[in-house]
């Protein structure tokens, strides 16, 4: 509850969740290095705003071990192929084609990007923005080399704004966006075209996660388009504070069916 993120109150959002979900289930709040003493007592453990595991990374792998041991209910699912299992399916998803920011891997692939004046470096493990570099052009490599680990290149994307697209389970809730490009966090109602949906759509379909809470991030390009920036299937911040009430009511809602369903070993209605 005390991670501080950057244009974030991440607790905020948390307090007020569980103050609305308490009317449903009998909850115990606690640490994530915590989650795997307790969770015998209880019929799930949701994962939500705990910061990147980045900073608890073993103890988290041990989590998700005792978790996939014993057969606990973890919500979102430990199935999440997208932020959950680390960067690699921006890969995977660029080389298939995926309406994705092109990214690589090494700086010896760069010929496989558009060619950029500047570039993006970042860790494959990574969340936050944390270890993220733009370079020129000609200091990829050294970026890569000073990174020290395996890492993801992109060009440096000219776009008009980010848009993110919030589902529960595999149904739409609401579209959020920052019309400044240099303050993401600023964020403001969207209403999301057929197009918009069909494209967030696609990378829900591809994760095939069945519970949870998952947020598409999205950059508007120059020409209308949407590119994949990130697919948050771990532990997704939902800005309902950007939200109007009756709008944040609605997302409760949907949150309780669906954990709800999951707590009790229910299938995912179909959509």
């Amino acid at each position: 509850m005390a991670y501080r993120a950057r244009g974030r109150r991440y607790c905020d959002e948390d307090i007020f969740l569980t103050s609305r979900l308490r009317a449903r289930f009998d909850l115990a709040l606690c640490h994530p290095l915590d989650a795997g003493a307790l969770m015998e007592g209880f019929d799930a453990v949701v994962v939500r705003n705990s910061g990147p595991v980045l900073g608890y990374q073993s103890a988290y792998d041990a989590f998700r071990a005792q978790a996939l041991a014993t057969g606990a209910r973890v919500y979102n699912p430990l199935t999440g192929k997208a932020d959950m299992a680390g960067k690699q399916y921006l890969l995977d998803l660029s080389a298939a084609g995926f309406p994705v920011i092109p990214t690589v891997g090494s700086a010896e692939e760069l010929h496989r990007l558009p060619s950029a004046e500047r570039y993006v470096v970042k860790p494959k493990l990574g969340a936050d923005s944390v270890g993220l570099r733009i370079v020129p052009a000609g200091q990829v490599a050294a970026a890569v080399t000073a990174a020290g680990g395996e890492v993801l290149i992109q060009p440096c994307v000219d776009f008009v704004h980010e848009v993110s697209f919030y589902f529960v389970d595999d149904d739409f809730q609401y579209a959020l966006y920052a019309p400044d490009p240099e303050r993401r966090w600023e964020l403001r109602p969207h209403a999301a075209t057929a197009a918009d949906l069909e494209f967030a759509r696609r990378f829900i379909d591809w994760n095939d996660l069945g519970h949870g809470i998952q947020r598409v991030d999205a950059c508007r390009t120059r020409d209308g388009g949407l590119l994949l920036v990130e697919l948050e299937d771990l532990n997704p911040y939902l800005s309902l504070e950007a939200l109007a009430e009756e709008a944040r009511d609605a997302f409760v809602t949907a949150f309780t069916a669906s954990l709800s369903r999951f707590a009790q070993g229910a299938a995912l209605n179909p959509a």
